[in-house]
């Protein structure tokens, strides 16, 4: 009798199981409905860096670049803000100002498409909106890098390119090489922008953190302007290489 009874249930079985998948819409098959999970949005505010300058000619600059984003694993909104302001004059740069759409298309990498502002202001001002796209992401060997294709409302095309890497001398003492640069395929004389490449900055900046969401650092910078640049610069009086050394903090939450 238990043999009988277990090729009735055994035939039972299959015979929903072939109900269920004959059915176009398995509603009725649904023994165990499952609800989809709701979308989980958080975000982070990172002040990467806030540092107080002094370059070769005694000038004392304030330093600072910022990045925040909202949204899930898949698609963020991103604020992303970078500049300098000269303490004695009170002029300054606004050297990217960008708000963006970001969406994951790798593992490691977000492409991002949006909108972005360049301006000098002080003594002599001057601005630029600009249409930005760009990757941003981890590449091989933990370098976290930036990128980005801009056409301004003037029809000037410039790139830019950030990379840098974190180096764990120890859990809390970290040495981060950077570098920045700066292509132009057109001259801006107003903002001080030649064709070709800009500038190269490489830095190295050795922070502790005290906690993982804070950390002051110290740091020094070589700057070079290039080609177009460095000759507008020469007219202005401006030097075209400089080292500069300098202290500050990041901080996160």
């Amino acid at each position: 009798m238990k043999i009988v009874r277990t090729m009735i249930l055994m035939f039972s079985a299959m015979l929903i199981s072939s109900v269920c998948l004959a059915e176009p819409v398995a509603k009725k098959c649904e023994t165990y409905p499952v609800k989809p999970m709701e979308p989980l949005y958080y975000g982070q505010v990172l002040l990467d860096r806030l540092e107080y300058v002094i370059e070769k000619d005694n000038r004392k600059n304030i330093d600072y670049e910022l990045t925040g984003w909202y949204g899930g694993d898949h698609r963020r909104v991103w604020l992303e803000a970078e500049g300098v302001h000269e303490t004695r004059s009170g002029d300054g740069e606004v050297e990217r100002l960008d708000v963006m759409y970001g969406r994951l298309i790798s593992p490691f990498w977000n492409a991002r498409v949006g909108v972005g502002y360049k301006g000098l202001y002080g003594e002599n001002s001057e601005d630029r909106v600009f249409g930005v796209i760009g990757l941003k992401g981890l590449a091989p060997y933990m370098f976290e890098v930036d990128t980005n294709l801009r056409v301004s409302n003037e029809g000037e095309v410039l790139i830019d390119f950030e990379a840098e890497y974190d180096v764990l001398l120890t859990q809390r003492l970290v040495l981060q090489p950077r570098l920045d640069s700066l292509v132009s395929f057109n001259e801006i004389e107003e903002m001080g922008v030649g064709t070709g490449i800009n500038s190269v900055d490489i830095g190295f900046r050795l922070r502790y953190e005290i906690r993982r969401e804070f950390a002051p650092y110290v740091g020094v910078t070589w700057h070079k302007k290039f080609a177009g640049t460095a000759s507008i610069a020469d007219r202005e009086g401006e030097p075209t290489e400089s080292t500069d050394i300098f202290v500050g903090f990041r901080v996160w939450f």
